[in-house]
């Protein structure tokens, strides 16, 4: 029976990936292949690069790429700065209503960021600052997910490095920078990855906050080069997808075992 078992998950394992990879395998074959062969099979069909160069010359993938990673960037900056320091001010500092402000970080959790876009429009309109990176990147700069986990990998650090660490003189920062943070690099890591994948595919607040392609991400401008009214050639969309996915599916095929490993890490704290 066990060995059955193993046999019926190990299959079924193989069919949901298989399943879940099918729509990359195809966008690989169409972006690969003249428009005459994306809706076929031919094991001989003739291979070409027109349609990565069509798509390219058709939007400033370019632009978008960049506008994505300073997006990204500012993002994952601000909320590694602020998440470690209220993740150490909840997990090692005792103040009163400390935790009534966790029980506030947990609660936001539950609220979804779309429910906020109207306010968040407004606030970033008052502050001139729509259509402009800061004004995509502000709303994420916190995150109450970043907050709980970091919060609860420096609870798992011995009281005892912190004692020694300030017998030797070291500030609250200096503590925090030289026990903390290098004992967390693990979930910073997988944070980080999490942040990352996540913001590089946001789309609903970038469409609303951009108009423009100086700010546009690379998830708008997908939306907009995609669109029914601009002819829909499933060849040039799978090269302009391929081409917006590449810089994350390369990221991952590198260092796929880093990350996997951080994950395990993370998740066994």
């Amino acid at each position: 029976m066990t060995r059955i078992t193993h046999l019926l998950s190990t299959a079924a394992a193989w069919c949901l990936g298989l399943l879940w990879i099918l729509p990359l395998l195809y966008a690989f074959w169409a972006a690969l292949h003249p428009g005459e062969y994306a809706t076929r099979f031919e094991l001989l069909a003739p291979l070409t690069m027109d349609n990565f160069r069509t798509a390219w010359q058709q939007a400033p993938f370019m632009r978008y790429m960049l506008n994505t990673l300073i997006i990204t960037g500012l993002i994952l900056l601000f909320q590694l700065i602020l998440c470690t320091l209220a993740g150490y001010a909840l997990a090692r500092m005792a103040f009163r209503g400390r935790g009534l402000v966790f029980a506030l970080v947990l609660l936001q959790l539950m609220v979804m960021p779309e429910i906020l876009i109207v306010e968040n429009y407004q606030t970033l309109s008052g502050l001139k600052l729509v259509d402009t990176h800061l004004g995509v990147a502000l709303p994420y700069m916190a995150s109450a997910f970043g907050i709980f986990l970091l919060r609860q990998t420096f609870l798992t650090v011995p009281q005892e490095l912190e004692d020694a660490a300030r017998l030797e003189g070291c500030s609250r920062l200096g503590i925090l920078w030289k026990v903390y943070v290098p004992l967390a690099k693990p979930t910073y890591l997988a944070y980080g990855l999490v942040s990352v994948s996540h913001h590089w595919n946001n789309f609903l607040w970038p469409l609303v906050v951009t108009n423009t392609a100086d700010s546009r991400p690379l998830t708008v401008g997908m939306a907009i080069f995609g669109a029914p009214e601009s002819g829909v050639q499933w060849p040039i969309i799978c090269a302009g997808t391929l081409i917006a996915v590449g810089p994350l599916l390369a990221l991952f095929l590198v260092f796929q075992r880093q990350f996997v490993q951080s994950f395990m890490h993370a998740g066994l704290k």
